[in-house]
């Protein structure tokens, strides 16, 4: 059964009160994918009685924070599966006209800055019930971050959102542990201390030891020097297999983080997947149109959490953590029979995969030297000589797949990182088996100077990759593609070095339909070499294009071959003395 988003279908539960209310900025779509299922399913199967109150209205007399009542336990609110001000707007900062994450693709169901709009709502209707925030947003702007739509160097989602407690990262362990200690009785002032992987304000000069005090917030705002020492301070810690309290002040108040729970494990993952999800969207949105979001996955199987490549543009590693997490095979193959069992499937798997396609069951040889190291990849600038890369666990996993009597085909829809692997065994099975007739990888682009910035291999792998992945389809007469992805605009990127992808490119016989430009995100490494114009690991100066015009130019020159661009292309060419040996040049 789904969880009650009415209070009709509580009424009909029976229920006389609800332990815990879930508000979203999402439809409400019971899928492991989409984390207000994930915590609401995790806190039921603790014996809690849990509601969902999704996209309600913030605009009218707010009847819909209302209509559920007041939760016995506390409310936890998430903007849903992307920051809000991600999901509104493009880049350029155009409003978008959709939203995967509604029926119909319908945009306007959720506030800008969602978390704090829907957080101080509730603190005003509900000022004696404790509201815990979580998900992308509460856990990206959980520190002084810079805000690419205001503009601005904002404080801490804690202090505007009013929230009691921020849970960081993945939650399923901490809520629950918060709402069993609210259970008992315990006060919402005294939970937090003891709490790993969460954030709360204090009003007291707290003095703990061993903690961080990063620069304060006055000391960021007067100072982008200041608060580029503090996002490489969050991001060593976060990388650490024990990390430290980090205390940041604001004036009055002092917003403390506690350290990230490491021991989140197989077992925990396992536990989470395998809860009794309907893996439909709720049948009150049947009328008003499918959910792309979920069309997307609905035939897909997430087979691991988090990422130890570091890319600096990716908000990834610092909410599910550079440490990868993998499911149990007898889970992931648990799940694929529950999906082979929708009316709407064919036999075809759209994705086996993850945040990464192929770093399942990945890790340290040594888990001690794991233990000791702050490194923000295990790839970059080459492969680390204690990481065990080996695909054969994951190939092995494929082939089992394959063999299931109602499964057609997988194929792999995640992003491969081609720089892990150390032979190409891994691509030729995959180019055998598992490639919808395009696969897609992510060099992200070709100039040294940006992927070192970027934390990304070297060009010329995905030269070899391309070279090795054109031998395949001339050995089995296949006319198979390979898409790579690049950023426009990235710091350190200079329209030179963006005339300088679209030649390399070209030379590789690419017309390619689409370029990434660079949006800064909260409190990603990238985001605030955009906002501080400084490298945080180095502190050397970083040239970022950051008017429309710059970032513009950036983006056309990688369509040359455009007649609208030509003439203007073959300038720029011109300019920088480059060649684009390719027609019409």
């Amino acid at each position: 059964m789904f969880l009650p988003i009415t209070k009709a279908e509580i009424d009909k539960a029976g229920w006389d009160y609800v332990d815990v209310i879930i508000v979203s900025g999402d439809a409400y779509i019971d899928h492991p994918s989409f984390g207000t299922a994930v915590i609401a399913r995790t806190l039921e199967a603790d014996g809690l009685r849990v509601a969902v109150l999704p996209q309600p209205n913030w605009r009218d007399d707010l009847r819909d924070f209302r209509k559920l009542g007041k939760p016995r336990l506390f409310f936890g609110v998430t903007s849903g599966s992307m920051d809000s001000m991600v999901n509104h707007y493009t880049a350029a900062k155009r409003l978008r006209s959709d939203d995967a994450y509604t029926p119909n693709n319908e945009a306007g169901f959720r506030p800008d800055y969602a978390t704090t709009v829907y957080s101080q709502i509730l603190k005003r209707i509900y000022p004696e019930t404790p509201v815990i925030i979580g998900g992308i947003e509460a856990s990206m702007r959980r520190l002084a971050h810079y805000d690419y739509w205001s503009d601005s160097l904002m404080p801490s989602i804690l202090l505007e959102s009013k929230a009691d407690i921020l849970v960081y990262g993945m939650g399923e362990k901490i809520i629950t542990e918060i709402a069993r200690k609210l259970n008992v009785g315990e006060p919402i002032e005294t939970i937090r201390y003891n709490l790993k992987q969460i954030a709360y304000i204090t009003y007291q000069d707290i003095k703990l030891p061993d903690a961080i005090h990063l620069p304060s917030f006055e000391e960021c705002k007067k100072a982008k020097r200041k608060q580029a020492e503090s996002i490489a301070i969050i991001e060593r810690n976060a990388n650490k297999y024990e990390g430290s309290v980090l205390i940041q002040n604001y004036g009055p108040v002092n917003v403390v983080v506690n350290a990230p729970d490491n021991e989140f494990s197989q077992t925990d993952l396992d536990k989470s997947f395998d809860l009794p999800y309907e893996y439909e969207p709720h049948p009150k949105y049947a009328k008003r149109g499918k959910i792309p979001a979920f069309e997307m996955i609905k035939h897909s199987i997430n087979i691991h959490r988090g990422c130890f490549g570091g890319c600096v543009f990716c908000t990834i590693a610092a909410h599910q953590g550079k440490k990868i997490i993998s499911r149990s095979e007898k889970s992931i193959l648990a799940e694929i029979e529950k999906v082979a069992k929708r009316k709407d499937f064919k036999g075809y798997l759209t994705d086996l995969g993850g945040p990464s396609a192929n770093m399942y069951l990945m890790g340290g040889k040594n888990k001690k030297l794991c233990e000791k190291c702050v490194k923000p990849s295990c790839i970059y600038p080459s492969l680390c000589a204690n990481l065990n890369n080996n695909h054969q666990p994951l190939l092995s996993l494929y082939a089992k797949v394959r063999s299931l009597p109602y499964i057609k085909k997988v194929f792999i829809g995640s992003g491969i990182r081609y720089d892990l692997m150390t032979d190409y065994k891994y691509l030729d099975e995959i180019f055998l088996y598992h490639v919808s007739g395009r696969l897609k990888v992510a060099p992200e682009h070709s100039s040294s100077e940006v992927l070192s910035l970027m934390r990304k291999p070297s060009f010329d792998r995905f030269i070899e990759l391309k070279k090795h992945f054109d031998l395949l389809n001339k050995r089995y007469k296949m006319k198979q593609q390979l898409i790579p992805y690049f950023i426009s605009s990235h710091p350190g990127c200079t329209l030179r070095d963006m005339a300088k992808l679209a030649a390399d490119t070209a030379k590789l016989g690419y017309h390619l339909e689409q370029v990434q430009d660079f949006t800064p995100t909260p409190m990603t490494i990238a985001t605030e070499m955009y906002y501080t114009g400084y490298d945080p690991l180095t502190m050397r100066k970083v040239f970022c294009a950051t008017t429309k015009e710059e970032k513009q130019e950036q983006n056309r020159i990688f369509f040359w071959y455009k007649k609208e661009n030509i003439h203007w292309a073959k300038a720029i060419f011109k300019r920088f003395g480059m060649k684009c040996n390719t027609p019409p040049f």
